[in-house]
């Protein structure tokens, strides 16, 4: 008999539908209930394409003893992470206050007040690995609930009192400062892992935030941080976390060697690593850079993207109920779909009988196109175009595999980032698809999920969520700045001014910065402002970005200094923890670099003004901004184009910098001399 979940706009929530768990999902019912009947409330938090969330559904929400002992004793409520962002924020602040570390599925009880008691992450069914069985936690705090009120009201208090300590202090006023970049830059060179790439132990993250912080220090001079950008670009794509079939990044390696994936595919990782790839081959024109790019985009527009312009959230880690089954090979598998024995490929994937994990092979690069060119006596030409026809036949025969589910809910916030990437990617390769790609995208975030002129964070099948958040505005605000750049259509710029206005009126911390959640939302414990860059980019570092460039299109000062007063509240934390506010370095970068304002007034069609661009566009210049026209300039174009004629009749380009404006150019040799 399916429970309350079967309504929702969430594919992790219908996977609980027919549990025999007696599921609300987060809402005024669920939290009624729990106060009238004096339960208190088991919240599970997890996401679709969590491994270990599927692991615990099967051995424990399945099971209709621990079902009854729930359903009996608890308020049972499952949320999506990627849904409610707020919630997962505030109550693993209180796992990690409670257990030193958090994770999903998170597991925490609540009063009816909603006050954390306790709480963890994964509970087995039986006791082992040092951790209680899932049944013998709900019996004994079942039991304190009933007979030792005061125990769970002590542990309660103690929670309350540990998030509060933890919290930021409101009002920080700390700068940014050249000096303080550079040392962060020099922190994470110091703790850089020369030996695999990246930074830390197993499992490695792949840290794309202070990859591209590093190429804009190197950008700003110091010429150290571009090797450990490629050292760790070039590590990664081998394979292994990469998939060199299909293109795509898993969420991150479980081994030190990025060979062995959590197999998990995320839109947000996919959006930023691409970013950073395309960002190092505009410095280093490496190759396999602009390969991974255009392997990544290409996998996102084949297997992310809605009919309707939406890219997906996720696809699973596991299918057929096996992790990574989708992915793996034997050497027989391999041979079968070839026909026949190939020893380039072989020697190109370091492809063995036993495989190179638990018996199967992950497939991995082990040898450069020029080695096996010397081996095999043929041209690089040559290695090349045989291993793109051996890729092309692996990747059909996958597809004949059964694929792992897609988490196929459409999300305001991971959509923004991905939307700067193709538009981006659109311009810098000159890619007619991905800036369709792009248009498509930002039409249907515009007009799908605006609800009655509200922005709504999450769309599924044609519903939509009752819920927004601080993130959702900002990363879509940067979206359609990078799709105005590529296309400049006034339309772009226009939304974004509107979106910035309502971002400021409903996310407002007068102390500085942004609360997580709108002014009219329901307040669970404390409204939340998460200043932390995670797998994904601090809503307020988003906003401080998105504030500092719209000023730069408009000389709009309010925004600028609403901006500035959010990076006092974490420059000293960048400074000490990098890897933790490397979103926040990059926007300090921008906002201590002179601003680069680049106003173009001629035919877009023109092949002047063609070239400009490519120019222009050629480099990674991460502290510029670019608006064009035609002549006369339309009526709600940025002020950065205002009072820009045309010289001679030619298309002009103007560059200011720091607010000093350069002689106008109308050629191509004297933009090159601009910027070079």
């Amino acid at each position: 008999m399916p429970n309350h979940l079967t309504d929702s706009t969430s594919p992790y929530l219908l996977q609980h539908a027919q549990n025999p768990v007696d599921w609300y999902p987060w809402g005024q019912e669920s939290l009624e209930k729990a106060r009238i009947e004096d339960k208190p409330i088991f919240l599970s938090i997890g996401y679709s394409a969590c491994h270990w969330c599927h692991v615990m559904a099967h051995e424990s929400f399945e099971d209709p003893e621990v079902a009854a002992i729930m359903n009996r004793n608890f308020i049972n409520i499952k949320v999506d992470r990627e849904e409610r962002p707020d919630l997962d924020s505030i109550y693993m602040s209180a796992v990690v206050a409670l257990t030193g570390q958090g994770g999903w599925p998170m597991s925490v009880f609540l009063t009816p007040a909603l006050v954390p008691f306790y709480g963890g992450t994964y509970f087995p069914p039986q006791s082992r690995y040092g951790m209680p069985a899932f049944k013998d936690v709900l019996n004994t705090l079942a039991s304190m609930w009933q007979e030792d009120r005061g125990q769970i009201t002590q542990a309660s208090e103690k929670i309350m009192s540990l998030l509060s300590k933890n919290a930021y202090s409101a009002g920080s006023t700390g700068v940014f400062t050249e000096e303080l970049l550079s040392k962060a830059g020099g922190k994470l060179f110091a703790t850089y892992d020369w030996a695999h790439g990246g930074w830390g132990s197993a499992p490695k993250f792949p840290q794309p935030m202070a990859l591209d912080f590093l190429l804009r220090r190197y950008v700003s001079g110091d010429a150290g941080a571009l090797k450990v950008v490629v050292h760790a670009l070039k590590a990664m794509a081998q394979g292994g976390m990469y998939d060199v079939i299909g293109g795509g990044f898993s969420r991150y390696s479980t081994d030190n060697d990025w060979l062995v994936p959590h197999f998990e595919k995320m839109l947000y990782d996919n959006a930023q690593l691409a970013q950073v790839y395309l960002h190092a081959w505009q410095i280093s024109k490496e190759p396999i850079f602009r390969k991974v790019v255009e392997q990544t985009l290409d996998f996102v527009k084949n297997e992310m993207l809605d009919q309707q312009g939406g890219f997906y959230s996720s696809l699973d880690a596991d299918s057929e109920g096996v992790e990574g089954k989708f992915y793996v090979w034997t050497l027989d598998e391999i041979r079968k779909v070839i026909n026949e024995k190939d020893d380039l490929l072989e020697t190109a994937y370091g492809i063995k009988p036993s495989g190179n994990w638990e018996g199967k092979t992950i497939l991995r690069r082990a040898v450069s196109d020029s080695d096996l060119a010397i081996q095999f006596q043929m041209s690089i030409a040559d290695v090349q175009s045989r291993l793109v026809e051996r890729q092309a036949q692996l990747l059909a025969e996958r597809n004949r595999r059964i694929r792992p589910g897609t988490d196929d809910k459409v999300l305001t916030f991971w959509n923004g980032l991905m939307l700067s990437t193709f538009a981006e990617a659109a311009r810098v390769l000159d890619n007619e698809e991905y800036l369709h790609i792009a248009q498509t995208n930002a039409n249907f975030i515009l007009t799908s999920l605006r609800v009655e002129g509200k922005l709504r964070r999450a769309w599924r099948n044609g519903r939509v969520s009752n819920e927004v958040f601080l993130e959702d505005y900002a990363a879509l605000i940067l979206g359609l700045i990078e799709l105005y750049q590529t296309d400049f259509d006034n339309h772009w710029y226009a939304e974004a001014c509107k979106l910035t206005e309502e971002m400021i009126n409903q996310f407002n911390n007068p102390t500085g910065g942004f609360f997580d959640s709108p002014s009219e939302a329901d307040i669970v414990l404390r409204r939340p402002q998460e200043l932390q860059d995670n797998a994904t980019p601090s809503g307020n570092a988003l906003a401080a970005e998105a504030l500092l460039k719209m000023a730069a299109f408009s000389e709009n000062d309010d925004w600028h200094q609403r901006a500035e007063k959010a990076l006092g509240l974490v420059a000293d934390f960048s400074r000490d923890y990098p890897t933790a506010f490397s979103r926040w370095l990059a926007v300090a970068d921008f906002n201590i670099n002179q601003t680069i304002q680049i106003a173009i007034i001629g035919d877009s069609l023109n092949g002047d003004t063609r070239a400009f661009l490519d120019e222009i566009n050629k480099d990674f210049r991460p502290h510029k901004v670019v608006a064009a026209s035609m002549f006369p300039v339309q009526k709600g174009s940025p002020t950065l184009l205002s009072d820009r004629p045309m010289i001679n009749g030619k298309t002009t380009v103007y560059v200011c910098e720091g607010f000093v404006c350069k002689q106008p150019v109308t050629t191509l040799e004297d933009i090159i001399k601009l910027f070079n």
